[in-house]
């Protein structure tokens, strides 16, 4: 699906501010912190930086991509343990892998264009600290079946049928995709290969992304757009991005050794996103009303397009389908880009993207255009760092995104950035920002 934004001077839905926490490495500040918890944090001090009267906010739309075993509506749950108003009528949750806090803007856009509300909360969360741990199939069964059992002999005649390889909890789903088999790792070795990326690209991506982040951080520049948190024990308040390398070192990233193909394999630790806790929450209002209330918008979602590919091809390439589709419902080309904002699942991900960027083949074959769509000015890519660096909350990263690339829109003095995500399933979302 792709749309645009009204441009003409109608009212328009625009984006008022965003907040996040900060992204801490798994197992580290926010162990002890739920999704749930994590998003309540975020929401409650986005309305209040915003001043915004609770009641004006009627709905919300959140997302997480690893489901919790103790609520079946994460949206509802945000709204109950907020100062959001417990009658929001609306208050649903979504989970479209990577790219859910997008998903969860564009479904809120989409609500207020409508006319069904004026103000929404959107965003989303993961915590790889609270993941649901389940249990083998054939252990679900025994389980469920003495549930029923009648007797003590029929539990043990059930347990008798469990063996011990029954016990060990089956690989999360983020990390294995299950029409293929393959981790989303191993698809992108595969990439890889058939784009011909060289472990040096990718290790230069890497550094570049946390040498941009450390320089960002140090300015001020994400100093309004992460909230402190404290988490328990609650001796400290956690303020920064905690995988940022500070003093990232090109020469460093050769030392490691590849991950999912050990002996042929370019892919480590250092040049993909690691595994994140984090929270991210989104303002949208129709634009008049963020007016009257005194509300300066930071931008719009001027246009996206969701694109799918087959997962035995190249799984992390969707992206690359959804850039002319998103550019040609915002009525621009490349060329009216000033900004980039391109998730890093891994560097080889956005090393092959880049690549289709530039290739005629790929486009002529793929999508039907007689020309690439061209080179992407390494000065407007990623300015601020990217996930590789800043870490990666499944259902968060595009929301932090979104706020990201507006910021520097007007930092800049600049009107369009380009936004990519590409996300587990084989799909991706492409989508354009314009600032206030």
């Amino acid at each position: 699906m792709a749309s645009k934004a009204k441009s003409n001077g109608a009212d328009r839905v625009a984006i008022v501010s965003g907040l996040r926490t900060p992204f801490l490495k798994q197992g580290s500040g926010f162990k002890s912190m739920t999704t749930l918890e994590l998003s309540a944090t975020v929401v409650n001090e986005l309305i209040h930086r915003t001043g915004v009267d609770p009641k004006e906010i009627t709905g919300c739309v959140f997302g997480q991509v690893m489901p919790s075993l103790d609520y079946i509506n994460l949206a509802r749950e945000v709204v109950i343990r907020t100062v959001l108003d417990e009658s929001v009528t609306v208050a649903h949750s979504v989970t479209q892998a990577c790219v859910t806090s997008v998903q969860a803007l564009t479904t809120a856009i989409q609500a207020i264009a409508y006319g069904e509300h004026d103000a929404m909360i959107t965003g989303g969360a993961d915590s790889m600290d609270d993941l649901p741990l389940g249990v083998s199939r054939k252990l679900t069964v025994a389980l469920m079946g003495m549930q029923k059992a009648k007797t003590a002999m029929d539990r043990v005649r059930l347990l008798s049928t469990v063996s011990p390889g029954d016990l060990v909890p089956p690989t999360p789903g983020y990390s294995m995709e299950p029409s293929t088999g393959l981790t989303m790792g191993q698809h992108c070795e595969m990439m890889v290969k058939d784009w011909g990326i060289s472990r040096a690209w990718q290790d230069e991506i890497a550094h570049q992304s946390h040498s941009k982040a450390a320089k960002a951080w140090a300015e001020g520049f994400y100093d309004d757009l992460v909230m402190p948190v404290v988490a328990p024990p609650y001796k400290e308040a956690f303020r920064q991005d905690n995988i940022v390398r500070n003093d990232s070192k090109l020469e460093d990233y050769a030392k490691l050794r590849p991950v999912f193909d050990k002996k042929h394999g370019t892919i480590t630790a250092a040049n993909a996103s690691p595994l994140t806790d984090g929270a991210a929450a989104i303002l949208v209002m129709r634009e008049s009303k963020a007016r009257a209330l005194g509300l300066e918008p930071m931008g719009y979602l001027r246009s996206w397009a969701y694109t799918a590919v087959d997962p035995m091809w190249q799984l992390l390439i969707a992206p690359a389908f959804g850039i002319p589709k998103a550019l040609a419902k915002a009525g621009l080309t490349l060329k009216d880009i000033d900004l980039v904002e391109m998730h890093e699942a891994f560097a080889a991900q956005v090393a092959c993207t880049l690549e289709a960027l530039r290739s005629r083949k790929f486009y002529e074959e793929h999508l039907g255009l007689s020309e690439p769509l061209g080179e992407l000015d390494p000065e407007r890519f990623n300015v601020n760092g990217g996930s590789v660096a800043i870490g990666h909350p499944f259902g968060a990263t595009g929301a932090r995104m979104v706020m990201q690339g507006l910021k520097e829109l007007k930092r800049r003095q600049k009107q369009f950035a380009l936004m990519t995500i590409c996300a587990g399933g084989a799909m991706g979302v492409a989508a354009v920002l314009e600032v206030a």
